[in-house]
């Protein structure tokens, strides 16, 4: 009996620490991603309907190193867009609703 107990206390714990892991972005482009500091999904900008406010925009925009954040627009397929600087250079900056944030040169 008391292995029993020690046993099922032991796989509480080990599905516990198992269901805290951080979920990994998917690389499918098909798949909605979750963009986290050190990936974004590769197809990234996804359209897609666009919680995020001009004032948070913004705010992800300069936290990435873009300057002069100016004209930002939401267009009808959720992605933000704006013009931009960084290092120097003029960047037209995207963010979409999974928060990947893309950039191409003026």
């Amino acid at each position: 009996m008391n292995r029993s107990i020690i046993a099922l206390a032991a796989l509480s714990m080990m599905s516990i620490a198992n269901a805290q892991e951080t979920p990994k972005p998917a690389t499918d482009a098909q798949t909605p991603a979750v963009a986290t500091p050190d990936t974004t999904n590769p197809a990234a900008p996804v359209p897609g309907a666009n919680s995020f406010t001009e004032g948070q925009v913004k705010a992800r925009m300069e936290e990435k190193g873009y300057s002069d954040v100016t004209g930002l627009t939401k267009g009808e397929d959720g992605i933000w867009t704006a013009s931009a600087m960084k290092s120097g250079k003029a960047f037209e900056v995207k963010l979409d609703f999974q928060g990947n944030i893309t950039e191409a040169a003026k």
